[in-house]
This record gives structure tokens, C-alpha cells and sequence, in this order.
């Protein structure tokens, strides 16, 4: 003769047979809202910028690479340098014609990639053509600004530069005055493809 249930164990029995559809929902835990992206950076138009750019570029910077920095007191490389350093910026020749030789009082390097230390800006005094390959040089050397001076410019490279969180000014006059920037007018409204046949400085 079976045993009868005791009440603990018809409860029991009865909590397990209640229909799914009669149990209380369980509440839903709240979804935290989604994180809005960070908005992009404007884009630079390397037709005209603005003093606000260039002065926020030159501001930072102090050690500046120069690319076909020349030896010859009579090339626009070499004013430009002196200049520069004139202006307190510290500047390190780049021009495998000139390895090893002495610019200005600093040692000359064949390639970017040679230079022993960190630099800030990459300025390039090389045609059009070549600034693509030293853009992404200064990239692999971690600079934060590359400048192709007047005369070169390289939209597929400033956009490689861009893309790796540099800032880039083509088709300008490197010319700080008092450590702010004024580019010449001839780099304001410069055509977007100027000729790539530009002597080495």
C-alpha cells in the first residue's frame, strides 16, 4: 500500500507541474545604451590652410628630418635650414649624396630610416614622385608631421599620413616666423597636381 505524500512533498510536486505559461517572467536585465563614436577630424584642405593649422604644427614640432637637405650654401634647402635653426628647431639632413658629411653643424644621413632618433616632422625637399616612399618612411619612424615644401605634393601619400594620424602640409613654404607659420601665396588655391619634376634642393 503506497504511502501518502506528505504536504512538503505536494508542493513540491505541484511547483514542478505548473505550466510555463502561468510563471512569473523573470525581469530583463536593462542594456547599457551604445557608446557613441568619437566624430572624425575635419578634413584638411591642402588647397588652403588655415593659420590655426599651421601654427598649431609648428608649435609642437622641434626636431625636424630634412629630405635632400643640401650641402650647397647656394640651394633653397640650405637657406631654409639655416633658417630654421635660426628660428630654434633643430634640423637633421637626409641626402644620400651628402651621407656623412656635416651641414650646418649636424650630421648628414643617407636615408630617414639611418637617422639614430626620434623627429617630429619629416619636411621634404624632394620632387613629387619621391615624396611618396619618404611619406611612408616617416610614417614607419613615427613622425608626426610631414611637410612637402613648395612645388611637392602627393594626395595618395598625404592620405596614407592622414590615415596613420599624421598631419600633413603639401605645396608650402616651411617658413615659421616668431614660431608661427605663414605660407606663401603662392601655396593658398595651389593646383591640386603641381609639376612633379622638381629638382632635388
Amino acid at each position: 500500500m503506497a504511502r501518502p505524500m506528505s504536504a512538503r512533498t505536494a508542493t513540491a510536486a505541484k511547483k514542478r507541474h505548473v505550466p510555463s505559461k502561468l510563471r512569473p517572467a523573470r525581469p530583463q536585465k536593462a542594456k547599457a545604451p551604445p557608446v557613441a563614436a568619437a566624430p572624425a577630424p575635419p578634413a584638411i584642405d591642402h588647397d588652403a590652410y588655415t593659420d590655426g593649422y599651421l601654427r598649431g604644427i609648428l608649435g609642437r614640432v622641434r626636431i625636424i628630418a630634412m629630405v635632400g637637405a643640401s650641402p650647397n650654401w647656394n640651394r633653397p634647402s640650405f637657406f631654409a635650414m639655416k633658417y630654421l635653426q635660426h628660428k630654434g628647431y633643430r634640423v637633421i639632413p637626409v641626402n644620400p649624396a651628402a651621407a656623412g658629411q656635416t651641414i650646418l653643424g649636424e650630421r648628414c644621413y643617407g636615408t630617414l630610416e639611418e637617422v639614430p632618433e626620434a623627429v617630429d616632422m619629416v619636411d621634404i625637399f624632394r620632387n613629387s614622385t619621391a615624396a611618396g616612399p619618404i611619406t611612408d618612411a616617416a610614417i614607419a619612424k613615427r613622425a608626426t608631421v610631414v611637410w612637402m615644401q613648395l612645388g611637392v605634393r602627393n594626395d595618395a601619400a598625404a592620405q596614407r599620413a592622414e590615415a596613420a594620424g599624421l598631419s600633413v602640409v603639401a605645396h608650402a613654404q616651411l617658413h615659421p616666423r616668431s614660431n608661427t607659420a605663414a605660407c606663401t601665396a603662392s601655396c593658398r588655391g595651389a593646383a591640386s597636381t603641381p609639376a612633379s619634376s622638381r629638382r632635388s634642393a
